[in-house]
C-alpha cells in the first residue's frame, strides 16, 4: 500500500471514530424517548402522525406482534412501489415521458428498495421519473434504512431489559428514527453535497454541445434497424461524428444523501458514485464513505450505552476495524500490484503517480486506486452496494475482498441496524462456543444461551448462505442463468456469484460485466432479496423477545468477560470460521482459480 493509501484510511477512520461517540449517543437519546432539544417541531409532527394513525405511542408489542407489523408494513411498501413505477407515465414530474418499465424489472426493484438493496437491473436515467425516483425509491431508501436501524434497537433492548413480555413499538422506533436520526442527518448531507456541485433539480435534459466532436465507426443499419451486411455476410460500417451530448439531470443531492447514509447504494445514475454529478471530486468521495458507515459504526456506542456498559460496544466496534482494515489492505494491494500480464509485455504500471499506477481499469482518474479501493471496501462491508469503480475490472484478489466482504454478512460495518444485529448474532454463537469449551453454561451480558437463542442465531446466521448458494447453483445450471455472464470461465461465475451474494446480503452492487436484466435474474434475485431481509430479521426478532423475557444473572468469578481483547479475537474468530466453511468452495471456482491462472503464466 502507498502512503496516498495509508494516509486516506486513516484519515476515513479518524473521523468516523470520532463521529461514533456522539452520534451513538444521540441515537440511544432518540430510542430511549427522550425530548431532543432542538427539535420540538419534530415532537410535535411525530404526535400529529401518531394521532393520524391511530397509534397508541405508550403500547409495547411483543416480538412476534413486531414481526408482524414489520413484515405487513414492508409487503405493503413493495406494492406500492411496484403500482407507482407501473403508472409512472402517466403521472406528474416526468418530463422525459419514460414509459413504465417492464413488470419483472418492476417487481425486482420494488423488492429491492424495500429490503435495503438497491440492485438496478435497469438505468435509471432512461428508466425512472423524478417523481419515481422521489416519492418511491427515496422514500423506501429512508424506510428500508429506519427498520434496519429498529430491529438492531428491538435486539439491544432484548439484552438490556429482564423478565419482560414486550420488546417495543415497532411504529414509535420507525417514526422515531425516520424523523430525529434519517431526515435531519440527511438533509444537512444533501446541502453539502449540493455546495460541491452535485445537481439538485426538476429540470428536462440538458442538451450540450461537445468542444472536441466524437468520430467513430458504427454498423450501418436498414430500415428495420438490423445491421446491413454484404456479399459476404460481413457488416457494413459508416462513419458516425457526435457533436452533442445529452446531459441528464434531476433531483440527485437528496437521493445521494439518504442513498448513502441509509446504506442503500442505488444510484440517480447508472454509473453511480464514479458519476460527476454524483460524486465531484475527492471532498465528495470522503462525505459520502463518511455517511455510509457513520450509523453502523455509531450504533455499536448505541449499544453499549443502552446496556449500560460500553466497553460491550467498544469491542464490538475494534473487531469490526480489524476486519475492515485487515480486507481493505488485501484489496488494495491487489490493484497496486497490478496485471502481471500487462508486465510481462514491459508495460510499466507502476510510475510516480499512484492515479496512474498499478491497476486502473474500471476505476475514476479523480479518485485513483486508493479512493477507489476504500470506497469499495466500505460500500460491501456495509450493505451499501453504491460504487466509484468497477469490481468487475478489479484484478482476481482485489474482486474477491467485496465478494468475502458481503460472504461475512457484513457485519464489518454492516448495514445501517443489520450490522450490529448481525454482529451481535456472532457474538452470541461466540459465547456459546466458549461455553461449551470450558463447561459452562453460556451467557451473554448476563443472559443465558440456551437452545432457543442458538436455534434462531443458526437460522440468522445460515439463510444467507443457503439461498446465496442455491441460486447460483440453479444459474450456473441453466441457459437463462448462464445468458447473462459476459466472460467464460471462471470470472464468469464469479459475476453469478457475486450477483445472488449482493442480493442475498441486500448489498446491491454488481460486478457489472452481467446483464441481469432477464425475467429470469429479476425474478430470482428478487426471490433472494426477500428471504435474505426478512427471514433473518424474524429470527433476530425471535432472539430478541426470548431475551427479554428472561433473568439477569449477577457477574460472577466464571464469567466470561466480552469487552476485552480476548473476546475481540473470539468475535473476529467466529465470524472469519463461519464465512470460510460456508464460501470457500465456491470463492476456489471463481476468483481464487483466476488468481493462480493469471499468475500461472
Amino acid at each position: 500500500m502507498t502512503a496516498q493509501s495509508w494516509g486516506l484510511l486513516a484519515l476515513f477512520l479518524a473521523v468516523l471514530l470520532l463521529c461514533a461517540k456522539p452520534f451513538g449517543l444521540y441515537m440511544a437519546r432518540v430510542m430511549e424517548g427522550e425530548p431532543i432539544a432542538g427539535l420540538g417541531a419534530g415532537a410535535r409532527l411525530e404526535a400529529l402522525i401518531y394521532r393520524l394513525c391511530g397509534i397508541d405511542p405508550a403500547g409495547q408489542m411483543g416480538w412476534k406482534g413486531y414481526a408482524i407489523a414489520l413484515l405487513a408494513f414492508n409487503a405493503l411498501g413493495v406494492l406500492l412501489l411496484y403500482a407507482l413505477q407501473r403508472a409512472q407515465y402517466w403521472l406528474p414530474l416526468n418530463p422525459q415521458h419514460f414509459a413504465a418499465p417492464p413488470a419483472d424489472s418492476a417487481f425486482n426493484t420494488a423488492v429491492s428498495f424495500i429490503t435495503n438493496t438497491n440492485w438496478q437491473s435497469y438505468l435509471p436515467e432512461t428508466t425512472m421519473s423524478y417523481l419515481t425516483q422521489m416519492a418511491g425509491l427515496a422514500v423506501q431508501n429512508f424506510l428500508s434504512a429506519a427498520t434496519g436501524i429498529v430491529v438492531a434497537v428491538v435486539l439491544i433492548r432484548g439484552l438490556a431489559r429482564h423478565s419482560a413480555s414486550t420488546i417495543g413499538n415497532f411504529w414509535v422506533d420507525l417514526t422515531r428514527v425516520t424523523l430525529y436520526v434519517l431526515l435531519p442527518i440527511a438533509a444537512v448531507m444533501a446541502l453539502a453535497l449540493v455546495s460541491q456541485g452535485v445537481i439538485q433539480n426538476f429540470s428536462p435534459y440538458k442538451r450540450a454541445t461537445l468542444l472536441q466532436p466524437v468520430t467513430d465507426q458504427q454498423p450501418a443499419l436498414n430500415s428495420a434497424g438490423d445491421a446491413r451486411t454484404n456479399a459476404a455476410g460481413e457488416p457494413l460500417m459508416q462513419t458516425v461524428t457526435t457533436r452533442t451530448q445529452t446531459l441528464p439531470m434531476g433531483p440527485v443531492a437528496s437521493q445521494e444523501a439518504i442513498k448513502e447514509l441509509g446504506t442503500n447504494g442505488g444510484g440517480f445514475f447508472n454509473a453511480n458514485s464514479a458519476h460527476p454529478f454524483e460524486n465531484p471530486n475527492a471532498l465528495t468521495n470522503l462525505l459520502e464513505m463518511l455517511a455510509i458507515a457513520l450509523i453502523p459504526a455509531a450504533l455499536t456506542y448505541t449499544f453499549g450505552h443502552m446496556v449500560g456498559d460500553t466497553r460491550q460496544g467498544w469491542a464490538v466496534l475494534a473487531a469490526m476495524v480489524i476486519l475492515f482494515v485487515s480486507l481493505y489492505a488485501v484489496c488494495n494491494h491487489s490493484e497496486q500490484r497490478g496485471n502481471p500480464q500487462l508486465a510481462a509485455l514491459g508495460v510499466n504500471q507502476t510510475p510516480s503517480s499512484e492515479q496512474s499506477g498499478g491497476n486502473m481499469e474500471g476505476k475514476e482518474v479523480r479518485f485513483g486506486i486508493a479512493g477507489s479501493t476504500l470506497f469499495t471496501a466500505v460500500s460491501t462491508s456495509t450493505s451499501c452496494g453504491a460504487v466509484n469503480s468497477m469490481p468487475d475490472s478489479y484484478m482476481p484478489l482485489g474482486g474477491m475482498v467485496p465478494l468475502f466482504n458481503m460472504m461475512l454478512g457484513e457485519v464489518v460495518f454492516g448495514g445501517a441496524g443489520t450490522g450490529l444485529y448481525s454482529m451481535l448474532i456472532f457474538a452470541i454463537i461466540g459465547v456459546f462456543i466458549a461455553g461449551l469449551m470450558i463447561g459452562r453454561t453460556p451467557e451473554y451480558l448476563g443472559k443465558k444461551i440456551e437452545a432457543f437463542e442458538m436455534k434462531m442465531s443458526a437460522i440468522a446466521i445460515l439463510v444467507m448462505p443457503f439461498i446465496v448458494l442455491t441460486g447460483t447453483a440453479v444459474a450456473v445450471s441453466v441457459a437463462a442463468g448462464r445468458a447473462g455472464t459476459a466472460n467464460p470461465g471462471a470470472h464468469g461465475f464469479s459475476e453469478i456469484l457475486y450477483a445472488f451474494t449482493s442480493a442475498g446480503n441486500n448489498n446491491g452492487s454488481a460486478f457489472a460485466g452481467i446483464s441481469a436484466d432477464t425475467t429470469f435474474y429479476n425474478t430470482a434475485l428478487g426471490i433472494v432479496m426477500w428471504l435474505g431481509r426478512f427471514w433473518p430479521i424474524v429470527a433476530v426478532l425471535a432472539v430478541a423477545g426470548s431475551l427479554a423475557a428472561k433473568k439477569r444473572i449477577p457477574v460472577s468469578a466464571g464469567t466470561m468477560p466480552t469487552h476485552g481483547p480476548t473476546f475481540v479475537a473470539l468475535l473476529i474468530g467466529t465470524v472469519l470460521l463461519v464465512g470460510a466453511l460456508t464460501f470457500v468452495p465456491a470463492l476456489a471456482l471463481g476468483p481464487i482459480v483466476e488468481h493462480l491462472m493469471l499468475w500461472s503464466h
